[in-house]
């Protein structure tokens, strides 16, 4: 109960009959002369609207007599009484303290605003919005910002001082009551409350939707006077955040306040992921998306539970990253599946070496080195896995490995993540996932499986780090891919991309890479690499087959790169004569109905020409080695990622 009364309706309250009153209650009162005397408790003598206790020495009026035998509180105590809801403010507030005087305003408010937005990173147009309504301002003397607190009636009552130079002065206004903080009061049913004025002003800048519908309060310390006269004032209120700092000192005042809140308030308390509010704004660091660290419910009515809620209108638009567009997202899982001993683990190794050490896959945007997780199960690390990451060309320096001797590690295990985040880890792969489902887990029970993985999901999307799982299919034969994977159905759909590798029956070098699902954009092309012939791991450009096929046992056949179709027209345009210009290849492309794309930095004199099958371009760079002149030719390399690349630039030539 919020209600709040009039003072003409505590009055009437006030003035009931106390006899009549208790007789509507079923109370028994024996009379005794001109009093009555309560027969529950004999020490206490009513006369009208008058009562008093012997045995404690004390009386009073109605409200107080139901407060101390019916255990009301005040407004309860008067809606007993009056039968009626309360129909505003208990009583008006008493004049300011005479004592209590503003400090002289300067003429401008020049140093506050520079230091609001310098020092402080407040925008300015949140800073001059409060100074137009005249609760911040630049004092005359010292150039201090003044920060007003006014009760309900605009009235100032409160000021706070804060130092603008290198003194780092603050202090309240002589005169000032507490109960009155530096606030804004809204229109919806939650206040927010803050130890200082500047946290209150940098929080509603990292959360500004709809900021003026909400109520804030700055306690001006850590009192509960200023919180307890806003509700009394409010009774709209229902959900209250204290949003103190977080140190020890504002955890327990957050305890200490929640305690004195009344019941029927939700009290929920939000850390920030700094000491402060303001500390988050002045760290260049900081992530401000992440600016609340921890949401502890501390209090919920008895009649209702808090249901924590998010508007998807508040919540930022954010793009996916990736590690391998469009086959490996960041901050997401990945699930690789293939038949035992069909290149699944060495391509989890060539993954780890691009990652590491810049061995890039095809069309894979040059990344930054960092530090991946392997974790495996299957094959010892000394004589199997170490041997296959150096020949793979892995930075070893990088490759980490959960130490799970003492304790096996599970996807459940909370050692995932804090290991991301300890090493800066951004790709995590355990292989194979059946080994780290945990003994307690049947993967065929969705039930059971769901929540792993929902957990794991949670540590890729909290972390940023790709997670990818290698797996192993069933042996249900004749059934769609999909449902050749591990475990439950389930499985395949917390993932966001499924990516199938199996051998080409006829050629067992060959493996294929199938894009079966993918999430988050367009499925990527179906590529083969090379695996067990005499020049290791490479690979071999695009192919066509269908994961369902490719395990039922078909063939397939290999397609043409981008590269080879690029050299093929070059040829093709060379055949009639030896040298060609960049213009003219252009031009030639265009009538054969290709298109050039990426040109970048080359001359359109570049001359190019076909020798013993090679084609070579004229950098036009002439010198000698040794007193001999040296060809200012030089040879077109083939590029991993599908492009035609030379010293100049590149050009990629591809058939519309």
């Amino acid at each position: 109960m919020k209600m709040q009364y009039t003072e003409e309706q505590i009055a009437r309250a006030n003035q009931t009959d106390l006899v009549s009153f208790l007789n509507e209650q079923g109370e028994q009162l024996v009379k005794s002369g001109r009093e009555y005397r309560w027969k529950k408790h004999d020490s206490v003598t009513i006369s009208g609207n008058r009562w008093y206790r012997h045995s404690q020495s004390k009386g009073g009026y109605p409200v107080d007599f139901v407060m101390e035998f019916y255990y009301a509180t005040f407004p309860e105590a008067v809606k007993m009484l009056i039968g009626e809801e309360g129909e505003g403010r208990q009583k008006s507030c008493p004049a300011p303290s005479k004592d209590f005087r503003l400090p002289e305003k300067n003429k401008d408010n020049e140093m506050i605003v520079k230091y609001l937005t310098e020092s402080r990173e407040l925008e300015k147009n949140l800073v001059m919005e409060w100074i137009v309504r005249g609760d911040i301002y630049e004092e005359k003397k010292h150039h201090n910002v003044v920060f007003i607190g006014r009760d309900a009636d605009g009235i100032p009552r409160y000021a706070h001082c804060r130092g603008t130079g290198e003194m780092k002065y603050r202090g309240d206004v002589a005169g000032s009551d507490k109960a009155f903080g530096f606030c804004h009061r809204g229109t919806d049913n939650q206040l927010f409350v803050f130890e200082a004025a500047i946290d209150l002003l940098s929080f509603i800048q990292l959360f500004p939707k709809d900021w003026k519908k909400r109520s804030y309060l700055s306690l001006g310390g850590v009192s509960s006077v200023a919180l307890m006269t806003f509700l009394s004032e409010r009774p709209q209120i229902t959900s209250v955040f204290l949003c103190l700092d977080n140190d020890q000192a504002g955890n327990e005042a957050c305890e200490k306040l929640a305690g004195e809140i009344s019941e029927g308030y939700s009290v929920i308390r939000l850390k920030p992921s700094r000491k402060d509010w303001n500390e988050i704004l002045c760290d260049k660091n900081a992530d401000r998306k992440k600016a609340i660290a921890e949401t502890i419910t501390i209090k919920v009515p008895e009649t209702e539970e808090l249901v924590p809620m998010l508007c998807y209108e508040d919540i930022e638009q954010t793009s996916v990253e990736w590690l391998w567009f469009p086959y490996i997202p960041f901050g997401k899982l990945t699930i690789i599946q293939g038949n035992p001993g069909e290149g699944k683990t060495y391509f989890a190794m060539m993954l780890t070496a691009a990652c590491t050490n810049r061995k890039l896959f095809p069309n894979m945007e040059d990344i930054e080195p960092f530090n991946v997780i392997y974790q495996t199960a299957e094959d010892g690390m000394g004589d199997t896995i170490k041997p296959r990451l150096i020949e793979a060309g892995a930075d070893l320096s990088r490759v980490m490995v959960i130490d799970d001797t003492e304790e096996a590690l599970t996807l459940s295990d909370d050692r995932i993540e804090k290991a991301v985040r300890q090493n800066r880890v951004r790709l995590v792969i355990i292989d194979p996932v059946q080994a780290f489902i945990g003994a307690d887990v049947d993967m065929n029970r969705a039930n059971e499986v769901r929540p792993v993985f929902r957990k794991l999901g949670m540590i890729a999307e909290k972390t940023g780090c790709a997670i990818v799982l290698i797996g192993h299919l069933n042996k249900s034969s004749g059934t769609q891919s999909t449902y050749r994977g591990l475990g439950s159905i389930d499985i395949m759909a917390a993932v966001r991309s499924l990516i199938f590798i199996g051998k080409v029956r006829k050629d067992p070098t060959t493996r294929v890479l199938i894009h079966e699902k993918s999430s988050l954009a367009p499925p990527g092309e179906t590529m083969a690499f090379k695996l067990g012939d005499e020049e290791g791991f490479r690979w071999v450009g695009a192919y066509e087959i269908s994961a369902d096929e490719l395990l039922d046992g078909k063939e397939g056949k290999a397609t043409e790169t981008k590269l080879e179709r690029g050299r093929k027209l070059i040829r093709e345009l060379l055949a009639d004569k030896k040298e060609i210009s960049i213009r003219e290849l252009d031009e030639k492309a265009k009538e054969q109905g290709a298109k050039i794309k990426g040109n970048y930095g080359v001359i359109d004199t570049t001359v190019w020409k076909e020798e013993d099958g090679k084609i070579f371009y004229d950098t036009k760079i002439n010198g000698t080695v040794m007193d001999e002149p040296v060809s200012s030719f030089a040879e077109i390399k083939e590029a991993e990622d599908g492009t035609i690349r030379f010293n100049a630039g590149f050009t990629v030539l591809e058939r519309v």
